[in-house]
């Protein structure tokens, strides 16, 4: 109980002051987007997979090309790498032709994810979680590696995060079984002090744009 109440608080309280810390980049993101790319500022993300399985549309900034996800599955240009990724379990697809020339740079340094915030403070995500997966993710992925259900059902008893045990150790170079495997880890072992690591490692990960796509 007590560990739930201060990692709610440290939620809000961090929320809140990191939004005003990156607001400048925030609007600075914003603009660069909106001259460089039709469409939204904000990204059209299909739902993810929150605690005890409920579903819940994370902000992103968009650092793709409108419809992306969609194109994803129906375009031919795309449907191949898609295939490719799925099979492989890797978190994103490598070199992704849907990627903006603006998209690549927040990608790398995970600036598009920093909108996540305001899903910290609706309390659908925590600052500190497992990554939030794609329903379909979920189920292609526990078919190709049977052995991950039970991890699943373990990492969905906790909030998903901006950032993560497995970001700051592999972030997309790690497949899926290894990825659900760090994520089981921090679910059984959460704690403030983990967070606490987590987040020492989060700004040399941005920095460094290390594992990212």
């Amino acid at each position: 109980m007590f560990f739930h109440a201060t990692k709610r608080l440290i939620d809000i309280v961090g929320s809140v002051f990191l939004l005003i810390i990156f607001s400048p980049l925030l609007v600075i993101s914003a603009v660069a987007i909106k001259l460089t790319s039709p469409g939204p500022i904000l990204a059209d993300t299909p739902k993810r997979v929150g605690r005890d399985g409920k579903l819940f549309y994370p902000y992103k900034f968009r650092s793709m090309i409108v419809n992306a996800y969609t194109l994803l599955k129906t375009d031919p240009r795309f449907k191949k790498a898609y295939e490719e990724q799925q099979k492989s379990g890797k978190y994103k697809i490598m070199k992704d032709p849907r990627v903006t020339p603006v998209g690549k740079i927040i990608r790398k340094h995970s600036i598009d994810e920093i909108p996540q915030l305001f899903n910290v403070l609706k309390g659908e995500m925590s600052i500190v979680g497992p990554r939030p997966y794609y329903p379909e993710e979920l189920e292609k992925q526990q078919k190709i590696y049977p052995k991950t259900k039970e991890l699943v059902k373990e990492v969905l008893k906790v909030k998903p995060g901006i950032t993560g045990f497995w970001q700051v150790s592999g972030r997309s170079d790690v497949n899926f079984d290894k990825r659900i495997e760090m994520d089981a880890y921090y679910a059984r072992k959460r704690s403030i002090f983990l967070d606490i690591l987590v987040l020492l490692k989060t700004p040399w990960t941005m920095i460094s744009g290390k594992g990212a796509v």
